[in-house]
């Protein structure tokens, strides 16, 4: 019996992460939010340690010790541009915890507990679902294996095989719940979640990544039933919510569903297109060409993508914005939903910079103004202003709503290379006659057009 001391802590903990994940939803108060959130989970920790008693007390601080430990210096360490991917790991540890955890309590579930054998059953098989094919997208962002979609002959059937006797599986251990069909039914899982997420294409892994975090999410959530801890049950239930949410936003941002999504490529299609860059003629300029630009402009938009992270040019761009608005020239950002490899990955870019966050406007609310604007400055990204997305049937992006970067009078793209933007297709943007190409580092270009702007 857990005591009421415990349970009104549980409560608090709870509360906790409820006002975090909202406090999330702005740029403003996710520092705080997250922080909160943290204390609430330290809370929760320290009161199941107090109340419960358990046993095996030094091999369990051990194995938090190890585990704050890789915590703290994997994130401390990691660039922003590897962040997708520790939180693909991060998310993957979770499912696969929550698939272990379930497994060792396959013991204490006896014949005749249906409701039980249930939560169990589908917290192994999701779990180890959402541990697989978190790790398949970690591999993919890390670009240690292609991130063009993998398909094989026969993948569609072995899938639904799969996935028939995953259910199968579960059925079984509903009513037999033995150690053996757990691990079985885990094993399955794992192929399930490997070949769920092979198909999948580089640009479409982001959303990929919010799905399997609603999985992991239902996963603790079920496991919270199992060992009858409520706060396991509404933390669980939070993420699992806020995962669903996120993932249909993202995909109905990208103009597609999240079935063409992780299936398309199966069905015949594909979500990557050839990847190779062209050798048609662009016109390209120097620092002081797009100095010019810029400086005599009345109104400026800057696009970042990717390419921005990568080189971590941030502080850079906020330097160079900040010249503008001393002259006059009214600038904002325009942050794609999509933009970057995960959700929000540019509001966290330009907020490390601290760039004010009434300078970040989405698409929707900016899309209007493009018609307006002298000059659209694009560094390090590409799909997201890809006008194949509305005029070319055939692209893997088709349908993706983009920012209007095309009805600009001048744009200007920072690109290292002609090479093709994550989607692997051609940009008919960077061949406009209006369009100007510095090409370089997006940090090295930065420097040499703010220097050059200040002699302009």
């Amino acid at each position: 019996m857990i005591p009421t001391w415990a349970q009104i802590g549980y409560l608090v903990a709870a509360v906790c992460f409820i006002v975090a994940l909202k406090a999330l939803s702005s740029p403003k108060s996710a520092r705080a939010g997250n922080a909160l959130g943290a204390a609430g989970a330290v809370l929760a920790v320290v009161i199941t340690f107090v109340a419960y008693k358990p046993d095996h007390l030094a091999p369990i601080l051990i194995a938090l010790g190890v585990g704050t430990v890789g915590g703290v210096v994997g994130s401390r360490r990691v660039q922003m541009t590897h962040m997708p991917q520790l939180v693909a790991l991060f998310n993957g540890v979770g499912g696969g915890a929550a698939a272990l955890v379930a497994l060792i309590e396959l013991g204490e579930v006896h014949d005749g507990q249906t409701i039980a054998a249930i939560a169990t059953a589908f917290t192994v098989l999701v779990g180890a679902i959402s541990f697989s094919g978190s790790i398949v997208t970690f591999a993919k962002l890390q670009e240690l294996m292609t991130t063009r979609p993998v398909t094989f002959p026969g993948l569609p059937v072995l899938f639904i095989a799969s996935v028939l006797g995953g259910i199968a599986l579960a059925g079984w251990l509903v009513s037999e719940p033995r150690v053996w069909v757990g691990v079985l039914l885990c094993l399955v899982g794992l192929a399930v979640g490997v070949m769920l997420v092979l198909p999948v294409g580089g640009a479409d892994v982001p959303i990929v990544i919010s799905l399997l975090n609603a999985f992991t999410g239902l996963t603790v959530a079920a496991g919270g039933y199992v060992l009858g801890n409520t706060l396991l049950l509404v933390a669980g239930t939070l993420v699992g919510a806020a995962g669903t949410l996120l993932t249909k936003l993202m995909a109905d941002a990208m103009g597609r569903s999240v079935f063409n999504i992780l299936f398309g490529a199966v069905r015949g299609g594909s979500t990557l297109g050839g990847g190779t860059a062209s050798e048609r003629p662009v016109i390209s300029g120097g620092a002081e060409d797009v100095a010019i630009l810029l400086g005599y402009a009345n109104k400026v938009i800057i696009v970042p993508g990717y390419g921005l992270a990568v080189a971590q040019a941030q502080h850079t761009l906020r330097d160079l914005v900040e010249e503008l608005q001393g002259r006059g020239v009214k600038v904002d950002y325009a942050i794609h939903p999509v933009a970057g490899r995960m959700p929000g990955h540019m509001n966290v870019l330009l907020a490390e910079a601290q760039v004010p966050y009434d300078q970040l406007r989405e698409m929707d609310d900016i899309n209007g103004d493009f018609k307006s604007t002298d000059v659209v400055l694009v560094v390090g990204a590409n799909d997201v202003v890809n006008p194949a997305a509305r005029t070319t049937p055939s692209a893997p992006i088709y349908g993706m709503p983009i920012l209007n970067a095309d009805e600009a009078h001048r744009v200007i793209f920072l690109k290292r290379s002609m090479r093709p933007g994550f989607a692997g297709i051609e940009n008919e943007l960077l061949y406009d006659p209006r369009t100007t190409l510095l090409f370089g580092d997006a940090r090295d270009s930065l420097t040499k057009l703010l220097a050059a702007l200040k002699t302009v």
